[in-house]
Order: structure tokens, then C-alpha cells, then sequence
């Protein structure tokens, strides 16, 4: 964790500044973003540990980074606002933020809330595999691959199929309720629970164009479960 990378993104100068101080004392790397459109581009290049995020940002505001960050992978993502209407947004943590905080706030305690993110899914990553057949799925990364006679091969997926991928193959067997899956794997859309269905289809076949039959299936009266027990 010491000397991990902390992206700041924030309009205002003097608050950012007052964020790096903090953290370069507490032994943090830094780099700073004024913009929504500079934060994706130093997060392409430079890999940031973790981005502290303001929400209200030139070009692109803190959300819609937030979801370009979530489709390009995990990198946690602390937000930060003083606008009630995004506190109440960001209270459930439904949009894909590990934490936030509100200003104004304790620098301190901002640098702390850094630490124990990057403890938690630091944590994460050390277990971020899990693997059933032939079928892997890296969390850390949001890639999913199928590997047959150490042949590795990418398995191409939407954002929405692989949180849902993800989100079953953790329990296999276990059988899923349609509206489990939408509030777990698409909480911030406003599909209809039978948008499942869709997104379940298109797994299917895309496993079975890859010679993985069988996945996927039906549970009647409840929705879908991963694989059925053997």
C-alpha cells in the first residue's frame, strides 16, 4: 500500500493542493486532474491505485467518469461532493464507488478512508480469480476467458454480462431470482427484470460458441441459476 498512486480529480486548486499535501505525507504518490476528460486520460496512462474523485467537474462530471472507470476495470474510487442531491445517490454506493466523503471535510480523514479502501480491495484482488471448469473470470480485471487444452481464449462480453457472469459464478449452483440479479448486476439502469432474460440468452450463446453447453439454465418459478449440481 505505501507509495500506492492516488489520482486526485478536482476543479478547485486549493483543495487539491490541500489533498496532495496530506497524502504525499503519509507517503502517497499523487498526480492531479482539473477536468473529468484529464482524469480518464491519466488514468489510462498512469494506472492510478485509486482515484479520489470530486463529482462536480468540468468537460465530464464525477459519474460519468466514474462509469468510464468502471467499464475500463476495478480501480477503486473514492467520490467526493457537497451537493445533497449527489449524497443521496451516493449513499448506497449504487453507482460503483467504494466510499465517499462530503465536504467540507477532515484531510486526515480523507487519507485515512484512502488507506483502508486500498486495504479492502487489495484484499480483493489476492482472491480476484475464480475459476469453475473451463471457465475464469479475473474480478480484478472485468475479463472473463475459456480455456481448453492451454488454449486461453478472451471471452467477449458486455459490462452488464460480465457483472453477471461474475456475480453467479461465485455460487454456482445456488438459483438467483430475476430480480436479484437486476438490483445486483444493473443497479443503476432502469431495465425491466425481464432484461435478464436478454442478457441471459446472450451468455448462453456466447459460452456455447465456445463449446461451453449447459450454462445458464432455467429455474422455473424462480429465474437462473449458473450450473446446474452435479
Amino acid at each position: 500500500m505505501d507509495n500506492s498512486l492516488v489520482l486526485i480529480v478536482e476543479d478547485e486548486p486549493a483543495i487539491a493542493q490541500i489533498l496532495e499535501a496530506y497524502l504525499l505525507r503519509d507517503g502517497f504518490r499523487t498526480v492531479r486532474a482539473g477536468d473529468g476528460e484529464v482524469a480518464l486520460q491519466h488514468h489510462a496512462y498512469l494506472k492510478p491505485d485509486i482515484v479520489l474523485l470530486d463529482v462536480r467537474l468540468p468537460k465530464l462530471d464525477g459519474f460519468g467518469v466514474l462509469a468510464r472507470l468502471r467499464q475500463a476495470g476495478s480501480t477503486p474510487v473514492i467520490m467526493v461532493t457537497a451537493i445533497a442531491d449527489d449524497i443521496d445517490r451516493l449513499s448506497g454506493l449504487r453507482l460503483g464507488a467504494d466510499d465517499y466523503v462530503v465536504k467540507p471535510f477532515n484531510p486526515q480523514e480523507v487519507v485515512a478512508r484512502v488507506r483502508a479502501v486500498l486495504r479492502r480491495t487489495q484484499g480483493e484482488r489476492a482472491d480476484a480469480i475464480k475459476r469453475f471448469g473451463a471457465i475464469e473470470v479475473d474480478f480484478a480485471s472485468y475479463t472473463a476467458f475459456v480455456s481448453i487444452d492451454e488454449r486461453r481464449t478472451h471471452l467477449s462480453l458486455t459490462l452488464s454480462e460480465f457483472r453477471i457472469l461474475a456475480y453467479m459464478i461465485r455460487h454456482p449452483t445456488q438459483a438467483f431470482a430475476r430480480a436479484d440479479i437486476l438490483d445486483a448486476c444493473l443497479p443503476e439502469s432502469d431495465a425491466l427484470v425481464r432484461t435478464v432474460d436478454t442478457h441471459i440468452s446472450n451468455l448462453r450463446r456466447k459460452l456455447d460458441d465456445m463449446g461451453q453447453n449447459g450454462f445458464f439454465p432455467a429455474v422455473r418459478g424462480i429465474g437462473y441459476r449458473f450450473s446446474d449440481p452435479r
